[in-house]
């Protein structure tokens, strides 16, 4: 997926999780962050961002914040809608018969639900923007709403879908995602419980610059 406009910034502070004061084009603007997550590594007064101005009216904020640059340098896309339509794009290209979002199952909506032939799969989509070492780790905050995915994948593969817990890695050279056990043991014994019921996790890598993120994992979902 490609942004329609973009434009460079300095990032100040965030006085909350929605917001965040930036410098752009000599002045002082309050912004909308794209990710509620914590993202403390990456959001440093001082450091490179990007942000899109959707024009969309009766905003409160002119832009939102949908890139920065690492202390090392790399560009880390923290728009947390991306991943689904990066997805969305790439499962466009797999040979699906039938691709629907936001598919109805058990007490959630999960990512997508697809067919091809008689075999049916449900893929829950996250995004991940933790860079360790060169590994990519989930999650940056504590999430039980991710942990309810997780089940629901679970039982799904119990009715016989095809069940997928897929990583989209949102910057550059990253190709695996290990769960955050640091912040959400919980969710590393989650993660653990998908395997074993035979959920496929699938680690999605990425071309991402200030104004673009695509997957580029030449991989079948199953």
């Amino acid at each position: 997926m490609r942004y329609d406009n973009i434009i460079q910034g300095t990032f100040i502070s965030r006085p909350n999780r929605f917001t965040a004061i930036v410098s752009v084009n000599g002045r002082q603007e309050t912004v909308h962050v794209k990710n509620t997550g914590r993202c403390r590594e990456l959001l440093i007064n001082g450091c490179d961002i990007w942000l899109t101005a959707p024009g969309t009216p009766g905003r409160k904020t002119r832009y939102d914040l949908v890139a920065v640059r690492k202390d090392n340098g790399m560009i880390i896309n923290i728009d947390s809608q991306a991943p689904n339509k990066a997805v969305g794009e790439w499962l466009g290209q797999r040979g699906y018969d039938r691709i629907v979002p936001e598919y109805p199952f058990g007490e959630s909506r999960i990512d997508f639900y697809m067919e091809r032939g008689s075999e049916h799969f449900l893929m829950e989509v996250k995004g991940c923007t933790l860079e360790r070492d060169g590994i990519g780790y989930f999650p940056d905050a504590p999430t039980e709403r991710g942990i309810k995915h997780i089940y629901e994948l679970i039982r799904a593969r119990e009715q016989g879908y095809r069940a997928v817990l897929a990583f989209v890695i949102q910057m550059n050279g990253m190709t695996e995602v290990r769960p955050n056990t640091d912040t959400h043991p919980e969710f590393g014994r989650a993660w653990q419980d998908a395997l074993d019921a035979g959920v496929k996790i699938l680690f999605l890598g990425c071309r991402v610059s200030c104004d673009e993120i695509v997957i580029v994992t030449d991989d079948e979902v199953i």
